[in-house]
């Protein structure tokens, strides 16, 4: 099968060469057999909810977030039904910040997300940071544990509903309060964990592309 890929705003949303990320799945969807095909959706492409299988959203710096902020609104209803529908979904840092309700930039500018879910940021005091290596074990997979780089001055609450996509075990994950890390809805994860976090965990990268595969050959896609 040819498994079809958006990347979200891949040139300008890359921080932390989030890109790896896309690499490290297309390389474990080979070795199952299959090929990817990758598009960069970015402004004002259209996005297809029936066409893709697995679709990334990275994070960025606060001016090229904004400017995606008022692009992605005009993509928010294609988006919402591509997630209700089950399709993977992979946000990271700034990625997932704009799939909830708001968050504030660096200036304390709040900046409105699309409201997709419920979660929303606000910064830390004193222009501190959550910087560091960190650690978590998953929310639904017992022996899964993950890995990767955060580096965030946001503090993230999940809203109603939300399910944490991990649980600390090192460092601070959503807010440094709760032991939350990210979010999990459906097949869609929002995470803070950089690293490029798929190419350094191979368990999850597997878990994502059984997922692609699966619902490919279930759903006729």
């Amino acid at each position: 099968m040819i498994i079809n890929i958006a990347h979200l705003y891949g040139n300008l949303l890359n921080t932390y060469g989030d890109l790896g990320n896309i690499m490290a799945l297309r390389y474990e969807l080979r070795k199952m057999g299959h090929d990817a095909n990758i598009d960069i959706i970015s402004l004002g492409d259209e996005f297809d909810p029936d066409k893709y299988d697995f679709v990334f959203l990275g994070g960025g710096q606060d001016y090229e977030q904004r400017i995606v902020q008022k692009d992605l609104l005009n993509k928010k209803d294609q988006l919402k039904q591509y997630i209700d529908n089950n399709g993977v979904m992979l946000s990271i840092c700034g990625g997932y910040q704009l799939l909830g309700k708001y968050y504030y930039d660096a200036n304390n500018n709040k900046i409105e997300g699309i409201e997709l879910f419920d979660h929303y940021t606000v910064n830390q005091d004193n222009n501190q940071r959550f910087t560091g290596n960190i650690k978590v074990k998953s929310s639904i997979i017992d022996d899964q544990i993950y890995t990767g780089f955060e580096n965030h001055g946001g503090v993230t609450y999940l809203g109603e509903g939300e399910e944490p996509f991990a649980y600390v075990l090192e460092g601070n994950g959503n807010n440094g309060e709760d032991k939350s890390e990210g979010f999990r809805y459906k097949n869609t994860i929002g995470t803070y964990l950089h690293g490029p976090l798929l190419a350094k965990n191979e368990n999850l990268a597997k878990e994502l592309a059984k997922k692609i595969i699966w619902r490919k050959e279930n759903e006729g896609k």
